[in-house]
């Protein structure tokens, strides 16, 4: 199951960063393989929509890597992964919320003070080196 998700990860992965560069700078700069697969999808595309011709397309993709990167026989499906929600501008995904800290941290405000405390000792330490050298 290992080569699947890395085949289905670098399956999409390249399809998106082939299907940016030809957008920027066409398809010719790109490398035989990823033209025939953006060949592909650009025949899918007149028979279907966007988002079922990338899919197909990646399928496609993720099959080849499977047997390049080693895995034998049929390759399994790879589970669908949750997708982000986009924003109201359609075509940026919007950041997660980190969750909230727990109680006890926030009930102590010097939890985190050791850290900025040891960094000015740190600098200080530089900067008297620094001047030290300097006026020599």
């Amino acid at each position: 199951m290992l080569i699947a998700r890395r085949a289905d990860t670098r399956a999409r992965a390249d399809f998106a960063t082939w299907k940016m560069m030809a957008k920027l700078n066409g398809t010719s700069a790109l490398p035989p393989e990823a033209q025939n697969f953006l060949a592909s999808y650009k025949q899918m595309l007149e028979q279907m929509g966007d988002a079922e011709a990338s899919e197909a397309t990646i399928q496609q993709m993720y099959r080849s890597y499977y047997s390049e990167m080693g895995g034998a026989g049929k390759p399994p499906e790879v589970p669908a992964r949750a997708r982000e929600p986009a924003t109201e501008s359609g075509n940026v995904t919007a950041f997660r919320r980190l969750p909230a800290k727990p109680k006890a941290a926030q009930s102590n405000p010097n939890a985190q003070r050791p850290l900025p405390v040891a960094l000015i000792f740190a600098c200080l330490a530089v900067v008297y080196v620094a001047i030290r050298y300097y006026w020599k």
